[in-house]
């Protein structure tokens, strides 16, 4: 039974096998071994994800070429996998894209490779977690190393005795650093670029004839880390302190505008010329203002004040008056044993008057309303007979009623009507409606032309 190579998956023939066939095997084996000798491919991507493929039954794939130029337009950084996580292969890969690739074979460590650059890359095959490195990187730290005669290799140091003095250099030139347990210079120390000083000791007196510029964000410090000056960001100075700072002066003039984050303790009076802009102002105590007060919106105690100035200037004795026409549900402000409340009109009505109602109609043909008030409706129950309709209802049944009619005449009555339509008996009356009825002196029911009924309670 045939196996395969750990890393390209070239196929082992076992002795006897593929009796005819061999030279198949054999021939695909060396097209195999020729992509990972010095096989090219080109590669168009167009997505951003790719599975560059390895076979693992000696079937040729993309993942046999030693080298890949991945082409194409991905459209954003495309993460390419390297299939089969537990074999270790090396690439040369040449972006050729107009975007980043993300070269990966497990949950490890990725290469990013930029758009038209190239890398070696090195895949674990560690399984899951496989890592992928960049060799590239490896191969660059060994080609900056320049070995000439009279050259100190790379990573190695110039060691002198102790008790050797250096003598005779006209100039010394590092790249990095010089390490003196002291340094004394005894002539003059002409630096042209940047002076980097963790402690300076000066004994006599300083001379600074030009501008001292200190770079970015470096502070100067006072006493603790706590207490600098400092430029944070470009265009500002900050001047930071644990505790106070404190300035001395007879006169202090700011020109610019000040933007305060604390508060302001210990001011006797501040004069201002312009506005006091403040996205909250809390006043603890009283607020005492000698002026006109301006102001877009009021609180008091949580409650938002919507009253327009004209409705407040009413409730200061305005003399303008406007002319409408007062009903039930219309609102007039009324003080409740102390407390302001807005009471319906109708509820006024009910207190000053009384409850109250009355109505006009005409009882003949299809009976209708002339005018009314409190009456919102009349039922023709038959000759003579109505029940009238209350809105709004009376509180309850204990109401009289009066009536009256223009009809020309004698021997004609206008009565409440009762449950046998005779007088003397129950009367059919309730809260929200009252039977009423027109009889001539023999007890027989007509229909009258203008009448007019009125109930009191």
């Amino acid at each position: 039974m045939a196996t395969y190579t750990s890393a390209n998956a070239i196929k082992k023939i076992s002795t006897g096998d593929e009796s005819g066939t061999w030279g198949d095997s054999t021939n695909n084996n060396f097209d195999i071994i020729d992509r990972a000798a010095n096989g090219f491919v080109s590669i168009a991507l167009s997505s951003t994800s790719y599975t560059l493929s390895l076979s693992t039954t000696a079937v040729l794939s993309d993942g046999h070429y030693k080298a890949v130029n991945f082409t194409g337009t991905p459209g954003g950084t495309c993460t390419v996998t390297l299939e089969q996580n537990n074999k270790a292969r090396m690439y040369m890969i040449l972006n050729s894209t107009d975007q980043s690739l993300s070269i990966t074979q497990g949950s490890g460590a990725n290469v990013t490779i930029a758009a038209t650059k190239s890398a070696i890359v090195l895949a674990d095959g560690a399984g899951s977690g496989a890592a992928v490195t960049d060799f590239t990187a490896v191969l660059g730290a060994l080609t900056e190393l320049d070995v000439t005669a009279g050259t100190v290799s790379a990573s190695k140091a110039v060691v002198v005795d102790s008790n050797k003095d250096i003598t005779g250099f006209r100039n010394v030139t590092m790249t990095g650093e010089l390490d003196a347990a002291t340094l004394d210079i005894s002539g003059d120390a002409d630096i042209d670029g940047t002076t980097n000083l963790d402690i300076v000791d000066i004994d006599g007196a300083v001379n600074i004839a030009a501008a001292t510029t200190i770079a970015t964000n470096n502070k100067i410090q006072f006493r603790d880390t706590a207490i600098y000056i400092q430029s944070s960001a470009d265009g500002q100075l900050d001047i930071v302190a644990d505790t106070e700072v404190q300035i001395a002066a007879t006169t202090i003039d700011i020109n610019g505008a000040v933007a305060l984050n604390g508060a302001i303790t210990g001011a006797t009076n501040i004069t201002l010329s312009g506005e006091l802009d403040a996205a909250t102002l809390d006043i603890s105590g009283n607020a005492d203002i000698d002026g006109t007060l301006e102001t877009d919106a009021l609180s008091l105690n949580g409650t938002a004040v919507t009253s327009t100035a004209a409705e407040l200037n009413i409730m200061d004795g305005d003399t303008s008056a406007s002319s409408v026409t007062v009903v039930d549900a219309d609102q007039i402000v009324l003080n409740d044993n102390g407390t302001m409340k807005q009471i319906a009109v109708s509820s006024l009505k009910t207190y000053s008057d009384g409850e109250t109602a009355w109505v006009n109609f005409n009882g003949t043909g299809t009976v209708a309303i002339t005018a009314n008030a409190n009456v919102s409706g009349i039922t023709d129950n038959g000759t003579g007979d109505y029940t009238l309709t209350f809105s709004p209802v009376f509180s309850d049944a204990n109401y009289i009623g009066t009536c009256g009619t223009s009809f020309p005449g004698a021997g004609v009555n206008l009565m409440v009507e009762s449950t046998d339509g005779s007088e003397g008996a129950t009367v059919l009356k309730s809260t929200s409606e009252i039977n009423v009825s027109c009889v001539t002196d023999s007890n027989n029911h007509i229909d009258l032309i203008n009448q007019f009924w009125n109930f009191i309670r």
